[in-house]
């Protein structure tokens, strides 16, 4: 989990403007009380595709994710989303653009059955009954669970449902936190299908995970964050191979 509290002095500049992006996040700076949290970050998400945020614990990660939803006070700088600027906005219209949020800790009600958990996620009326065949197909151990109630579902189960949630409204762009966090390796392999089959059916993922593994084979793009900068992204496949880089800024051998 991101501290909040660094301050940062340099930056990378976007890449290349051609190709089709439907996120640009342009030169942003943002702040958590007093302390300048991201500095000039700058990065872009191609559209139907999925791309991962790295970094160590601190680095600024998830607060790049909660300023692209509007809940982290940006004061410089552009979100662009599917030509749209969205900087600045409230959280509420942004999600009503069509970005999802799954924060860390696997948001979910735990007084309320996985049904009922799913059912107040919608953004309109009807949208549970148009996704619901390829939510429970995504994920099948809700559909066997679908009575039971948030907090009687394993860590594993808690976390299909908080990403579930974000689907009930039809999302072409879906923003996760760490969705392997404290997950069994086989749970963790769930999740990688479940991702992977997001991105085939046309919707953009743009994740933080510590567990490169799992970063590794999902991602087809990857941007590091380091001391609340975008220091380094492109292809994940160039990354593999690039030992020193990855434990220079990952600490991973």
């Amino acid at each position: 989990m991101d501290d909040g509290q660094i301050i940062i002095k340099s930056h990378v500049e976007p890449t290349s403007p051609e190709g089709n992006y439907i996120l640009q996040v342009e030169g942003i700076h943002t702040y958590i009380g007093q302390f300048h949290i991201l500095e000039n970050v700058s990065f872009q998400v191609p559209e139907n595709s999925i791309t991962v945020l790295l970094g160590r614990n601190g680095a600024g990660k998830t607060t790049t994710l909660r300023s692209i939803m509007g809940l982290a006070n940006v004061r410089e700088g552009n979100i662009v989303f599917n030509n749209e600027n969205i900087a600045r906005r409230r959280p509420y219209h942004i999600a009503s653009l069509g970005i999802g949020y799954v924060p860390e800790h696997r948001a979910i009600f735990r007084d309320l059955t996985v049904e009922e958990n799913l059912r107040i996620a919608e953004r309109k009326r009807g949208d549970l009954a148009n996704r619901l065949g390829f939510i429970l197909d995504l994920f099948p151990d809700l559909k066997r669970l679908y009575k039971l109630g948030g907090g009687r579902l394993s860590g594993g189960q808690q976390q299909m449902l908080a990403i579930a949630r974000a689907l009930v409204p039809e999302n072409r762009l879906l923003l996760i936190d760490e969705p392997s966090e404290g997950l069994a390796p086989v749970i963790i392999e769930a999740m990688i299908h479940a991702i992977q089959q997001l991105s085939a059916n046309s919707t953009t993922v743009l994740l933080v995970e510590q567990n490169f593994r799992m970063a590794s084979q999902l991602a087809e793009d990857y941007v590091i964050i380091e001391e609340g900068q975008a220091v380094l992204s492109g292809k994940m496949a160039d990354l593999v191979k690039d030992t020193a880089t990855i434990h220079r800024y990952l600490g991973a051998a």
